[in-house]
């Protein structure tokens, strides 16, 4: 066994024992990796093969680059994404808030988001089928970016119906006041009663890597969201892509017979 890991490249070795130190608490979240210069004394190396260790991690999701400052262990506790709760018209009523800004601040967090374009379009296939929508139909197209503690966390583009939208603020202005956009569903006429999610993991595209700003080799979560009214009529259509490495789903539900 000794003589396999005395055949391990040392870049291997070095990872293994840093993963071992943040896997054990020895490396709390945020604390600052040893500098290339450091690892390189330490394990008798050259720097480039301690950048590479640090680099192996950094690939892995276990560590993060911070400009000027160094490498840090990654937060590993997770912004949770609280499905039962999220939509909540009591929340939203005694906060003002939309869903993402109630679930980041009761995380201890600072919510940030931007609305960087609302516009008309033809909708995606799979988002015609989730609305009911046939062809020639087109939808008001709103692209959010989602940020916690000044870090993108997430990207939501949400569809609704043109017909739904048309004459209000959620057809023309990036910014919709007390409540947010399902407060103006809700003085349309669609309140929100039941939400259908499909999800599931992928790897980022080259935008939302970058937009994101990911680490390599981390995937995103991708949540279809479909909003669904009293009168059982899908009225909205969000698509959220998450990082992988800052967020988790919280779902809680009842059973059925």
């Amino acid at each position: 066994m000794g003589d396999q890991a005395d055949r391990q490249p040392t870049s291997r070795r070095i990872a293994d024992e840093l993963r071992a130190a943040i896997i054990s608490g020895e490396l709390a979240d945020g604390d600052k990796l040893p500098s290339e210069r450091e690892l390189a004394a330490k394990y008798a190396a050259a720097r480039n093969t301690a950048r590479e260790a640090v680099g192996i991690l950094q690939a892995e999701g276990l560590a993060v680059a911070h400009h000027g400052r160094g490498v840090f262990v990654r937060q590993r506790r997770p912004l949770m994404r609280m499905g039962r709760e999220r939509y909540s018209r009591r929340a939203r009523a005694e906060t003002g808030l939309a869903p993402f800004r109630i679930e980041v601040q009761k995380q201890g967090k600072t919510p940030h988001t931007e609305c960087r374009s609302v516009t008309r379009v033809a909708p995606p296939a799979d988002v015609a089928e989730r609305l009911g929508l046939v062809d020639g139909d087109e939808v008001v197209r709103r692209e959010n970016w989602y940020f916690a503690d000044d870090e993108p966390v997430q990207v939501g583009v949400t569809f609704i119906p043109v017909t739904i939208a048309e004459g209000s603020p959620l057809a023309t202005e990036k910014k919709l006041g007390r409540g947010s956009i399902y407060q103006r569903f809700e003085d349309l006429g669609y309140p929100i009663e039941r939400i259908r999610e499909e999800v599931c993991a992928r790897m980022p595209t080259p935008v939302e890597f970058k937009g994101l700003a990911m680490p390599p080799g981390v995937p995103v979560i991708e949540v279809l969201h479909t909003s669904i009214d009293d009168k059982g009529r899908p009225f909205e259509v969000t698509r959220f892509v998450m990082r992988a490495d800052i967020n988790g789903l919280d779902y809680e539900m009842a059973v059925e017979d």
